[in-house]
Formats: C-alpha cells, sequence, structure tokens
C-alpha cells in the first residue's frame, strides 16, 4: 500500500518533462519527487508506438520498484501510447498523463487560429485526433509536426542561432499573423518558450499543459488520500538514464 509521504514519479522520455516538474512543485511543494528521464532512448516522438509502449511501461515499473505512490507521465507521446493501458494494468495506481492544451487555445478567443506544435507521433496518434475533433468547432487548428526540436533541446540547446535558424525553417509557411495561440505539445518545447513566442505578435498566447497535469494530480491524490501531510519542502530526485551529465541538466532547467 502506498503511504502519504511516498514520492510522487515524474517520468518523460528525457529533459522534457522538468518543465511539469515545476508546476508540481509550485503546486504541491511539499511532496517528495523522484524524476526520471529516458534520454538515452530519446527521442520518442520520431519511434513506433509499440516501442514507445514498450519503453513506457518498462520505467514506469522501475519507478513503482522504487516506491512511487502516483505516476504523472509527463510526455504527451507516452500518454497517447501508453497511458490508457498503464491505468488498466495497474487500477490501484494514481496515474496521470498529458495532453496538448487545446481547450483553453481554442477558447482563448471567437475563431482562435491555434498552432499546434507536437511531435509527429503525438499528432498521428487517435487520443489526438480525438481531442482535435473536440475542440475544432470554433477555432482554426493547425498542426505542426516538429522533427527533431524535442532532440535539439536534448542537447541542450535552448537559445541562440541554432534553434533560431531551425524555428524560421518551421515557421515558414505558417500564417503567423493570424496566429490567436500557440500549443506546446511536448514537453520539450516550454524550455524554448521564450523563443518561440519571438516569432509571433504580443497578441499571440503560449500554452502548454503543464499546469492543467499538475492540478489534476492533486485532485487525484486528495481523491485517493494520498497528499502528504508534511508541512515543509519536499525532495526532488532526479535520475536520467543517459548518466549523470543528463541529471546535472535536469537539474540547471529545474532551477531556470
Amino acid at each position: 500500500m502506498s503511504k502519504s509521504t511516498d514520492p510522487i514519479a515524474v517520468f518523460d522520455s528525457g529533459i522534457g518533462g522538468i518543465s511539469v516538474l515545476r508546476h508540481l512543485l509550485t503546486l504541491l511543494p511539499h511532496e517528495n519527487y523522484i524524476y526520471l528521464g529516458d534520454s538515452a532512448n530519446a527521442p520518442y516522438g520520431e519511434k513506433s508506438t509499440r516501442q514507445v509502449r514498450e519503453l513506457t511501461f518498462a520505467r514506469v515499473e522501475e519507478l513503482l520498484q522504487m516506491g512511487a505512490k502516483a505516476v504523472v507521465i509527463a510526455c504527451n507521446t507516452a500518454t497517447s501510447a501508453a497511458a490508457a493501458d498503464l491505468r488498466a494494468s495497474h487500477p490501484d495506481t494514481v496515474i496521470i498523463g498529458i495532453e496538448p492544451a487545446l481547450k483553453p487555445a481554442a477558447a482563448c478567443r471567437p475563431g482562435a487560429t491555434v498552432l499546434v506544435m507536437a511531435t509527429p507521433m503525438t499528432l498521428r496518434e487517435e487520443k489526438f485526433r480525438l481531442l482535435r475533433e473536440k475542440w475544432s468547432g470554433g477555432a482554426d487548428i493547425i498542426d505542426l509536426p516538429c522533427y527533431g526540436l524535442a532532440e535539439m533541446i536534448e542537447q541542450g540547446i535552448t537559445e541562440g542561432p541554432q534553434l533560431i535558424n531551425y524555428l524560421e525553417d518551421l515557421f515558414r509557411g505558417v500564417p503567423r499573423e493570424r496566429v490567436s495561440s500557440v500549443v506546446l505539445g511536448c514537453t520539450h518545447y516550454p524550455h524554448i518558450q521564450k523563443t518561440v513566442a519571438s516569432f509571433f505578435g504580443p497578441d499571440t498566447q503560449i500554452f502548454d499543459g503543464g499546469e492543467g497535469t499538475a492540478r489534476e494530480t492533486g485532485r487525484r491524490l486528495q481523491e485517493a488520500g494520498l497528499l502528504n501531510p508534511d508541512a515543509g519542502p519536499g525532495r526532488v530526485e532526479i535520475i536520467n538514464t543517459a548518466g549523470p551529465d543528463m541529471a546535472d541538466l535536469c537539474y540547471k532547467l529545474l532551477g531556470e
């Protein structure tokens, strides 16, 4: 049986889920956390659904063996590929996924034009198709697969000329003057939010799913009676399958 003082596990294909961990620490500062980034196998977004599912199951099993009371899948690709099956195989465990923040982006203004930046796999999965159908009634939604972007961010490239050149090519053909909101549909992308925003006007809003995921985590833990009652700040342990240098980069990104 899980105890309320056991850690929340946060899992991502690499360093991206640190953006979700930041939201969790803001909303639930008394909780303890284990962050596992699978950078040795990144990027997930350009793998097959079967590969992503197998990798996600293996990493989540490791985290449960480490005593996690809940698992936050802080990766849109892994959520699409494996979250439903994980919940079915672990019905007594709190498992929270993430999804692109289409709802607030589509509702930000009447007739919004929403640009969704995401990995190719996230955009081709049934989960995203259903989400898109649900919120496309009053909005023009543009899907933009970002080949290689998560991999670039994995390499620590979160600003500078190389990133700017990549985004200039990526946004070529996008009607940027009409874009009301940009959805960062991969948890790696909030690490480059300022650079992305610089390509759009001051009225364009940027959305990511991290805050909503943190709120859902708090709600689910409260429902299960698993919120940590301790008053002091919790501890954070970061593990990365690519080794200590990548773990150090995660700590650095968490502190920014």
